[in-house]
């Protein structure tokens, strides 16, 4: 894995934080994309704040400066996105904010890596769907559309590349054990969700060489859920 530069979009959150750390402590150039970074930067990290991911120019801009600064991109990994808790009925305009935030990002994303991606030997692509979005639950309409958009997304493009050393897939978490979700949820059992770490070490996996044989790929990683 060493030599070989990832960009991770959402890199801020709890889950993009662990998935940093995971990809330094294996030898990863990293880069991080992201709107407002809550922490100090690293000096280790080449990090691009102020980026709003749904709009395609903004992406592009992005994706065109980590491999100019590194002088190459090997993998993208779609970490941004958002998550809310709304009924349809009565809702107001949650299905496109969501769209917007997990469909969008990652689409902007990966158009504006692929050719960077397609001039690595193992380029990558991974996504971030969701379990909840197999069979969505209550107050779960727009959130869980979203991610299907994502699933499907997933599969079309590595479909598309094939022909290509570029592989796209996603991983389907249940919940994550983040504190947000901890004080959303008081009263829940977090030992049965899934670590941040554990489900970034799957990530990587799918950003490695050695998963050259995976592609379309949308693999759940549920903990006990």
């Amino acid at each position: 894995m060493s030599q070989r530069v990832v960009a991770i979009t959402g890199g801020y959150g709890a889950l993009g934080r662990a998935v940093t750390e995971a990809a330094q402590a294996r030898g990863l150039s990293v880069a991080v994309i992201g709107r407002t970074p809550p922490r100090e930067a690293s000096p280790d990290v080449f990090e691009i704040n102020g980026v709003d991911l749904t709009d395609p120019a903004q992406a592009k801009t992005a994706i065109d400066a980590v491999a100019a600064h590194y002088g190459r991109l090997d993998a993208l990994l779609n970490i941004a996105g958002g998550f809310v808790w709304s009924p349809v009925e009565g809702g107001g305009d949650e299905f496109d904010r969501m769209h917007a935030l997990n469909v969008k990002t990652t689409l902007n994303a990966s158009r504006a890596a692929l050719p960077h991606l397609k001039a690595s030997a193992e380029g990558r692509i991974v996504n971030i769907g969701a379990n909840g979005a197999i069979k969505a639950g209550h107050g779960m309409g727009a959130y869980a559309a979203s991610k299907a958009g994502v699933h499907r997304l997933t599969e079309a493009l590595a479909e598309e590349l094939k022909s290509t050393s570029v592989t796209v897939n996603a991983v389907l978490p249940s919940i994550i054990d983040t504190p947000a979700n901890r004080a959303d949820m008081p009263d829940a059992d977090p030992s049965k969700w899934v670590a941040p770490a554990d489900l970034a070490a799957v990530i990587l996996f799918l950003a490695s060489p050695e998963a050259r044989a995976v592609t379309g790929a949308l693999i759940p990683v549920t903990g006990k859920v």
